[in-house]
């Protein structure tokens, strides 16, 4: 097998930064159908987490290019 294992790692490591994503947008819309008036509160705590988790994904990315 030749290659670099690095990209299967970042594969793998891709895949819970999507599930927080996923969890995160469902906290988000599940709110806003709860309480709708609490939209604006809810989008910018939605958006800092959905910028966490990518930041992971990113950086991850980027140790797996760096080893």
């Amino acid at each position: 097998m030749t290659g670099s294992l690095n990209v299967v790692g970042y594969g793998l490591s891709a895949i819970g930064p999507g599930i927080g994503v996923g969890i995160v947008f469902a906290a988000f819309i599940n709110g806003v159908a709860r309480q709708p008036e609490a939209r604006g509160q809810l989008q910018g705590i939605a958006f800092i987490g959905f910028a966490l988790s990518e930041a992971l994904a990113i950086l991850g990315l980027v140790l797996a290019f760096v080893l």
